[in-house]
């Protein structure tokens, strides 16, 4: 899999890029609150796939970026994510997929689950309103904080991210506006899950993107490049022209959307 600074990265720079491209081509503006929080939501969703990666719960280790994000808790919840896909994968495979021993890479590696996920948050999001958008905001800030300022975060451990993203989440919850803020949680949650399977379908192992359609006798068929053109994991072209490009990426996206504001602002 692509590591996690790189599918997080990915996703804040698809967020704040698709947004430029919707104001600029379709009239669809964002608020300034929408896009820095929906960037940064975005961020962690990138990372949410993950989840069925587990490690070692009782010694705190292994795992996903995600799963080592807030410490023995996030990685319990990678267990249960991890066994419950294999459950799904074990009921729903066909004649010709093989036997697997663990999750990684089902479930939550297919459009349908990141689709149905957005969905989800975004119903969730306008029924209960405060309690769950801040948790929300919480636990994708969190990865956020992982993945993007992944050697920091790496140094100060699972409680100072835990505190951080707690700040971040009531801040973010203050600034973001009900109205359209709420829905566009849910945008943002399915958009980062399909930016982290495209992340990985340049990698050799694939996602099984398309399921639950059959594909010659099989549902859980990995999509993906060619092995000639696939990317090394944390190999040198991931380090050295990927993660370079996405903040590159993200960093013209948001000089571009603040751009009219500004001179909006100077007029």
């Amino acid at each position: 899999m692509v590591m996690g600074p790189t599918h997080a990265m990915s996703g804040a720079a698809a967020w704040l890029a698709g947004s430029w491209a919707l104001g600029e081509w379709m009239g669809l503006h964002q608020r300034p609150a929408e896009l820095v929080v929906g960037a940064a939501v975005c961020a962690g969703a990138a990372l949410l796939p993950d989840l069925d990666c587990s490690g070692r719960v009782t010694a705190n280790k292994g795992g996903a970026t995600v799963a080592r994000t807030f410490g023995v808790a996030s990685l319990f919840l990678a267990e249960c994510v991890e066994k419950f896909a294999l459950a799904v994968y074990t009921v729903t495979r066909a004649k010709h997929d093989p036997k697997r021993k663990n999750g990684h890479r089902t479930l939550t590696h297919t459009w349908v689950f990141n689709v149905a996920l957005g969905g989800l948050v975004a119903f969730l999001a306008g029924h209960w309103g405060k309690p769950f958008v801040i948790g929300l905001l919480f636990f994708t800030l969190g990865l956020a904080i992982r993945g993007l300022l992944a050697d920091w975060a790496k140094e100060r451990g699972w409680i100072v991210v835990t505190l951080l993203s707690a700040g971040a989440a009531y801040g973010a919850w203050l600034w973001l506006p009900a109205d359209r803020g709420y829905p566009l949680l849910g945008l943002a949650i399915a958009f980062g899950g399909v930016i982290h399977t495209l992340g990985d379908m340049i990698t050799r192992a694939g996602c099984p993107v398309l399921w639950p359609l059959p594909l010659a006798g099989r549902v859980w068929r990995e999509i993906g490049v060619p092995n000639f053109m696939a990317v090394q994991v944390n190999g040198g072209f991931e380090r050295g022209f990927l993660r370079p490009f996405f903040v590159i990426v993200a960093g013209l996206a948001g000089i571009l959307l603040a751009v009219p504001d500004i001179l909006d602002h100077l007029r």
